[in-house]
């Protein structure tokens, strides 16, 4: 198994950093450059794993990357990441980490569910995390997990109504989303997107497919330029790095896109705004709590707009400010409880 790991750790005196060295090659990895200060000997240790979409997805992997590295500057913990090259690495991956003595194991994705619940098991004395997973789901519920889970739906939902709107001001009836998988956080943001959108303008139609695939933009590519060619003037990736695809045949397209889990407005103006997910901030609030020991495994935290766990990215400085104005309004109401009922699934 080839693993490659990024040691973000303070700076050390050269004999550490080899010793360091030495404990990563152990693991089957590599190590990174050192950060700036050097954590105790007695830091908390917490490893992260990525998915294949690695930590430049411009999403969640580099989101929850983000979380990490906060943790190391603000609580002084030392910190490891592994990016898994395929579903193979994720168990041992895992595994490696709580022999070394990991105080906290984080997997980024649904897709390391089952992994996680084996991992789990198999060492019940180390904590885990895990994004995107309901804990009660896992194979065995192992008490010593934790959930991560988002109301996708929330943010979905106003993409959606901003959508329509934006939609409507191009006498156009028709938006789209390209997801990855059809999972369940994939299907939360795209049942809200469908539902902000008929709650803006009745009668608009939203279309979405399935890329079956995370990283190929090729793919995401090919099936936005048929949803734009069947008429959508708005494309909503939840692909991950397959998504940056869909984005780019929207630009070609000059049609809006809208962007997932980061702020992906850096593409250009023609992304209308990303339905933000706060990986980072849910990461480094789960390494808090284990350092204060306030870490409860066995449930889920859920993480809404109320919580700033998830909320909308920059808008275009092109889209129209009623529009923007109109999605704010909404925004607070749902915040405030005054809409509920969003639905989390799709046919």
């Amino acid at each position: 198994m080839t693993m490659r790991t990024i040691r973000i750790t303070a700076v050390l005196a050269v004999a550490a950093a080899l010793a360091l060295l030495a404990a990563g090659c152990g693991g089957g990895g590599t190590s990174a450059p050192d950060a700036q200060t050097a954590p105790a000997p007695s830091a908390l240790k917490v490893g992260l794993i990525t998915d294949l979409g690695q930590l430049n997805d411009n999403g969640f992997n580099e989101l929850a990357f983000k979380g990490l590295e906060r943790a190391e500057r603000e609580l002084g913990v030392r910190g490891r990441v592994i990016e898994s090259t395929s579903a193979a690495d994720y168990v041992p991956n895992m595994s490696t980490l709580a022999r070394q003595g990991y105080d906290l194991v984080v997997g980024v994705g649904f897709a390391q569910g089952a992994a996680i619940a084996t991992a789990a098991t198999k060492f019940p004395n180390v904590k885990f995390a895990i994004v995107d997973v309901d804990q009660a789901s896992l194979k065995g519920a192992p008490a010593n997990v934790r959930g991560l889970l988002f109301r996708e739906e929330q943010v979905g939902y106003l993409v959606g109504y901003l959508a329509a709107l934006a939609a409507r001001r191009e006498s156009a009836d028709t938006i789209s989303a390209v997801g990855g998988f059809k999972e369940p956080p994939v299907d939360r943001f795209i049942a809200g997107y469908r539902a902000g959108a008929e709650a803006a303008v009745p009668g608009t139609k939203v279309r979405w497919d399935y890329s079956q695939d995370w990283d190929d933009q090729a793919k995401c590519k090919e099936i936005a330029l048929n949803q734009i060619a069947a008429g959508s003037k708005v494309v909503f990736q939840v692909a991950g790095g397959c998504g940056l695809g869909a984005l780019s045949a929207a630009r070609d397209r000059k049609v809006w896109g809208i962007g997932v889990d980061a702020d992906q407005s850096f593409l250009g103006p023609h992304v209308l705004t990303s339905a933000l997910k706060g990986v980072d901030a849910a990461v480094f609030l789960t390494i808090k709590a284990v350092q204060d020991g306030t870490f409860s495994g066995g449930s889920n935290a859920v993480f809404g707009l109320d919580q700033e766990g998830v909320g909308l990215g920059r808008p275009s400085p092109e889209a129209a400010r009623a529009d923007l104005d109109a999605v704010r309004a909404v925004e607070r109401k749902i915040a405030a409880g005054e809409i509920t009922g969003i639905p989390t699934t799709v046919g």
